[in-house]
């Protein structure tokens, strides 16, 4: 790209263009990184950069860039109806062959699918389907939600509260009245210690607490991801997932699990799910169900809830909709997207690559600044601390995780730098073993450089 076009480029983004969740003065001030190709798990900026991506975009692109098959199958499914309303009984084929597919793959509880844009629209749509289920069930007041300190549920004007982050809740007036947190179950930082059982036993106990101050009459359901994604890549001991699930069948609150980044095997199997046999009540999706190629999410829903909605008002629609639910050329993606998975071998390749991953986070443990590497499948985390044995933080005016992002960029990796030190890995199911090799060292080269920055070594214990 030529520094004419860079340029004007970076001055109508500069003028015009909204980012998400950036302070809107810095982005003014720093100006976009403008990106133009990608390929395998790479990605090219406007510089002429190659840049290794260890996020797959944003924990989405699962099947790395520059898919042959899925540009196919887009092109002809936009050449042969590149539109096709889901209002007024009318569909698609390739809408209802993905719907199909996805109860085929799901976890046994899930029969139906509503389709939305992304995962933030799909937490929306079932906060609204939830609350439209127990108001035609004849239990109105269950109205209150509960979820997890440090989760992400989207960004929507509802789903933004359920989230446990600050900036998502800053001038938005946020969380509701009604939205309600438990302790995160956080091996690395848990007041019950490290051993599973405990943490397992504390947050069951933080849930029925919770529900027994609230209610339990007045309690409607609990949302949790399986493995905290934006909170910083919390991995909650194996049979949590499991005992939550127990616990809200007896509380008779609905479970909700958040797979818009944990699905498509992103921790192993096709759902996190899978792994503890674990059956939800309602089930939202997004990210690698197209791999980032098209927008689209959904929430998988059970026969029980979806029979009490669809008997909720006899002979009245129910108000739902968005214009590009189930559009078709998102979903001719997705069902190529997912015969990549596990035709294309994908799904076996993320197992196969996961020791590899696995070895060279721990192995990133012997360097100053990481506390912890944790990880579950290709999802990975390392926690940076200015003391290991007290896990004391750095003060947050190092400004740390910027400076880390900028290194690391010089060193042309990308992942994600969270604001409290936390480095997040999501690399896509393609990685071989030489670009692990490849994405340990360049991390390590990253971090052997802001440790030499003499204020950064100062804060070091």
């Amino acid at each position: 790209m030529h520094n004419t076009e860079l340029t004007e480029l970076a001055s109508l983004d500069r003028a015009h263009l909204i980012h998400p969740v950036v302070n809107y003065r810095s982005h003014e001030q720093r100006g976009a990184t403008i990106l133009v190709s990608g390929h395998g798990v790479y990605l090219n900026d406007a510089q002429g950069n190659e840049l290794l991506d260890a996020f797959s975009g944003l924990w989405c692109v699962n099947v790395g860039y520059g898919q042959e098959s899925v540009v196919r199958a887009a092109t002809e499914q936009m050449r042969q109806l590149p539109y096709a309303t889901s209002y007024f009984h009318f569909a698609s084929e390739p809408a209802i062959r993905l719907a199909a597919r996805l109860v085929e793959l799901a976890p046994a509880s899930l029969r139906h699918v509503y389709f939305t844009l992304g995962g933030s629209d799909a937490v929306d749509a079932a906060i609204r389907f939830i609350t439209y289920y127990f108001n035609s069930t004849g239990r109105p007041q269950k109205k209150h939600f509960i979820s997890l300190e440090r989760g992400y549920h989207g960004s929507s004007s509802q789903g933004s509260g359920l989230t446990a982050i600050a900036a998502f809740h800053q001038n938005f007036d946020l969380p509701l009245p009604h939205q309600h947190k438990i302790p995160s179950p956080y091996p690395y930082r848990n007041e019950a210690g490290q051993d599973p059982q405990a943490i397992i036993g504390a947050s069951v106990a933080a849930l029925r607490a919770k529900v027994a101050a609230l209610g339990a009459d007045n309690v409607a359901a609990f949302f949790c991801e399986p493995v905290q994604g934006s909170g910083g890549v919390i991995v909650p001991p194996k049979g949590w997932l499991k005992a939550m699930r127990e616990a809200c069948r007896e509380l008779d609150i609905l479970f909700v699990v958040d797979e818009v980044i944990t699905g498509f095997g992103r921790t192993g199997p096709l759902f996190a799910c899978e792994a503890e046999d674990v059956q939800p009540d309602l089930m939202t999706i997004a990210k690698g169900l197209t791999a980032g190629y098209a927008p689209m999410g959904a929430v998988l829903m059970s026969d029980a809830v979806y029979c009490a909605i669809a008997d909720g008002a006899p002979g009245m629609p129910v108000g739902h909709g968005h214009t590009y639910s189930a559009h078709p050329v998102s979903a001719a993606v997705a069902l190529e997207v997912l015969r990549l998975y596990e035709e294309g071998g994908l799904l076996a390749n993320g197992v196969a690559q996961t020791p590899h991953f696995e070895a060279g986070l721990r192995e990133m443990l012997s360097h100053p600044l990481v506390g912890e590497a944790r990880n579950r499948g290709l999802l990975g985390a390392l926690e940076l601390v200015a003391d290991k044995g007290a896990k004391t933080r750095f003060d947050p005016a190092l400004k740390l995780s910027e400076r880390i992002a900028a290194a690391a960029y010089r060193n042309r990796v990308i992942f994600r730098a969270f604001g409290d030190n936390i480095l997040g890995f999501a690399p896509a199911l393609c990685y071989t073993a030489s670009e692990f090799e490849l994405l340990f060292a360049r991390l390590k080269k990253t971090l052997d450089e802001v440790l030499d920055e003499p204020d950064v070594r100062r804060s070091v214990k």
